[in-house]
């Protein structure tokens, strides 16, 4: 039997445990400069796949990149099982970085996410910038501004309310302009990457506790949402 004093103890060590869970889930939103024309962002240690992570155990690209017609401008990712079994599985950021965009940009798109990377360039010793977009999601589970890093859940895959197959599609842009719309941008490999050679590329990079400034406030308009 519990004494009630135990009892009491007990029950301020869960609600202990309650808060600091809620505190250590809370969005950390990112440190902008005075100008608002820059975000301070921790650079990327490595990449991993956005779905079954690290490595995409349990799925398959089901598409590719593609930059002549018929185009597809990024990947398809879909669970081995087939149909809708993938349907409320966890999309993952494949790296450090900034949520740019976090809505429902509606049409064929549906819930869509864009993430902000910083890294070093391994071979040139500078740092780059580029973003990744995942679309069609059931959910998204980061808001405009957040500061995520390499393997926080951004979502679940999604079928565009019954558009599609619930699959991921997922698109890697060097060019930070690159929003929905694709509007403006020439759809050239200097514009796309292959997103999972990107990854496969760079699993791991030296880590640097330090964060840069990376550049926002450049999102081009797209239909009635906003972005960085």
């Amino acid at each position: 039997m519990f004494t009630r004093g135990r009892l009491a103890a007990i029950f301020l060590s869960v609600l202990f445990l309650t808060i600091m869970g809620s505190a250590a889930e809370a969005a950390i939103m990112a440190r902008k400069t005075p100008d608002g024309k820059w975000a301070y962002v921790p650079l990327a240690d490595g990449f991993d796949f956005p779905v079954g992570k690290p490595d995409g155990e349990g799925y398959y690209k089901a598409r590719g990149l593609r930059l002549r017609t018929p185009r597809h401008l990024g990947e398809d990712w879909n669970g081995v099982g087939g149909g809708n079994s993938d349907l409320g599985d966890p999309v993952y950021t494949i790296g450090h970085g900034l949520v740019t965009y976090a809505a429902d940009a509606k049409g064929r798109w549906g819930n869509v996410v864009i993430v902000r990377h910083a890294f070093r360039d391994p071979k040139s010793g500078k740092v780059l910038c580029c973003q990744t977009l995942y679309a069609h999601l059931d959910r998204i589970d980061v808001q405009l501004g957040q500061l995520v890093r390499r393997g926080d859940q951004i979502g679940t895959i999604g079928t565009n309310r019954g558009m599609f197959p619930a699959h991921l599609h997922a698109e890697l842009h060097f060019n930070v302009l690159v929003n929905c719309g694709h509007q403006g941008i020439p759809k050239t490999a200097a514009n796309y990457g292959d997103l999972s050679r990107f990854i496969k590329n760079l699993r791991r990079l030296t880590p640097e506790k330090k964060y840069i400034k990376m550049p926002i406030g450049c999102f081009l308009p797209y239909k009635d949402t906003e972005g960085l």
